[in-house]
């Protein structure tokens, strides 16, 4: 019984981080493209705007320090959380007072410092969720996490277009997600449960630690600043390229700064991350690991990257029947789906999980391909009566979309249970001493898609249209799941056999 209740208590703060670490990533995501797309923005700008989101993609360059560092007295992981969430309610209610018309670089650079300290928070939730959970709770963890997250980029991602549209106020809206974000570090102090593990940090020069930190961000900035060189050089004028170049000089300037700042800090001794991917890398098939984890979402977050302005602006619905569908209506297919997908995983292996619900995945993007060939009002539509349930009302009947809801329902069920499965992979392959590495330098992979396809879906939606931008999304979903048919043996390996329970 005792055990039961500990376990129970294990989900439901696993559960709780879900929820803190899926509020903050909309308002750098689809709450801001929403945002942006009201007041006019060029959708092609709003995908640029998406590389705000970097940070997600290069949180395992400053991973190590939470793993090699414990803040005082609230533990390894804890203190960590606690602080980072008192960071973002400070810096989400600073973007609150701004307005990207009248600032865009200062609105731009808030933005790029709440996709930091949300990564920085990401770290170290997976590494306390990686930690906390046994082997066998992993699945069901998994699918806890994925529904506190998807409610939590409900409120964020879909509510927050409700109330929007109600107060005719966007800042407004940031403004209550950092009195939530406020509330959450307060819960995490108060009733998150402590990760107690024999597994302690790495022990090395503090001093030297932050030396090597130094060094890396010195090497980034330094391969960043010759690439901007090479192409003055060369006589092309970044602020005047088209989007096409301006996406390739930052693509050449990640893939050359980034090398450089991580062969600086092994020079100068950043001990913590030369081990950490060390230990990660000397893991039969990690290379084939890292690509598998980049393929396997790519063609989902392709239909995603801009789902917002392609519904806004494409489609022509309002905020209001946008943040209904889109997030409301969709919560309860979120959720069935979450839980099937932890139920699922409790009776079929790992391997078995990543295909089914890949597959799923792929499907669902041919849900807007629909959408978009046959047009608004294709299937129908409803009246939604007026309803007030305290924190969210509609004031008046609200016409639905079937195709909308169809569409945004498969879309729901299927990336919930293809990011339960998925969030089980990455947690395999961890190692608890470097936990919150490992799981950075994945989930930054993960993450590439998100981020680095939004500018290129930007320029690729204005030039082919959107009917042949959803089926190109869902092309590009076939590689992952060549990928993942290849490595399945070593997926098994690595996988929990339900049998073995």
């Amino acid at each position: 019984m005792f055990n039961k209740i500990q376990r129970m208590q294990r989900l439901i703060a696993v559960l709780f981080l879900g929820f803190a670490s899926g509020l903050p990533l909309a308002l750098t995501g689809q709450a801001m493209q929403a945002w942006l797309t009201m007041d006019g923005v060029a959708i092609a700008t709003i995908g640029f705007l998406a590389l705000v989101g970097m940070p997600y993609t290069f949180k395992f360059l400053w991973a190590p320090l939470m793993d090699r560092f414990e803040p005082p007295w609230l533990g390894r992981r804890r203190g960590w959380l606690v602080l980072t969430q008192l960071a973002l309610a400070a810096v989400i209610y600073f973007l609150s007072t701004l307005n990207f018309g009248t600032s865009p670089k200062v609105f731009a650079l808030i933005a790029l410092l709440v996709a930091f300290v949300s990564a920085s928070q990401d770290v170290v939730i997976d590494a306390y969720r990686t930690d906390l959970l046994k082997e066998n709770e992993r699945g069901i963890g998994a699918s806890m996490s994925v529904l506190g997250y998807r409610i939590g980029m409900i409120l964020s991602g879909g509510i927050a277009l409700i109330w929007a549209d109600q107060w005719q106020s966007w800042n407004r809206v940031y403004a209550v997600m950092a009195a939530l974000m406020l509330v959450a570090a307060v819960f995490s102090l108060l009733f998150l449960p402590s990760v107690k593990s024999d597994v302690r940090p790495l022990h090395s020069d503090p001093k030297k630690e932050l030396l090597g930190f130094v060094a890396l961000i010195a090497g980034v900035f330094v391969g960043a600043y010759c690439i901007r060189q090479l192409f003055v050089l060369v006589g092309i004028n970044l602020d005047d390229a088209n989007k096409w170049m301006q996406l390739f000089y930052v693509l050449t300037s990640i893939g050359v700064a980034l090398p450089l700042g991580l062969s600086a800090a092994k020079i100068v001794g950043f001990a913590t991350l030369n081990q950490s991917l060390s230990s990660y890398f000397s893991q039969k098939s990690a290379w084939a690991f890292l690509i598998l984890i980049i393929l396997y979402k790519l063609g989902d977050a392709f239909a995603g990257s801009l789902l917002t302005p392609f519904l806004l602006k494409g489609m022509l619905f309002s905020q209001v029947e946008v943040g209904i569908v889109n997030k409301m209506l969709g919560i309860w297919l979120t959720i069935i789906g979450a839980f099937i997908a932890g139920l699922l995983m409790i009776r079929i292996t790992l391997f078995q999980a990543l295909m089914s619900f890949g597959i799923l995945q792929l499907v669902s993007n041919f849900g807007f391909y629909a959408l978009a060939l046959l047009g608004k009002g294709a299937w129908g539509s409803f009246i939604l009566m007026p309803f007030d349930i305290g924190f969210v009302s509609i004031a008046s009947p609200t016409q639905i979309d079937n195709l909308l809801l169809s569409a945004i329902a498969l879309e729901n069920i299927t990336s919930g249970m293809g990011t339960a499965a998925f969030v089980a992979l990455l947690m395999s392959l961890c190692n608890n001493q470097f936990s919150a590495t490992h799981y950075a330098l994945l989930s930054a992979l993960a993450s590439v898609g998100r981020i680095y396809v939004s500018p290129i879906s930007g320029v690729l939606s204005e030039s082919i249209g959107w009917e042949s931008f959803f089926l190109f999304s869902a092309a590009v979903a076939l590689p992952g799941l060549i990928m993942l048919w290849w490595m399945r043996h070593a997926i098994k390996k690595i996988g929990h056999d339900p049998l073995e329970t």
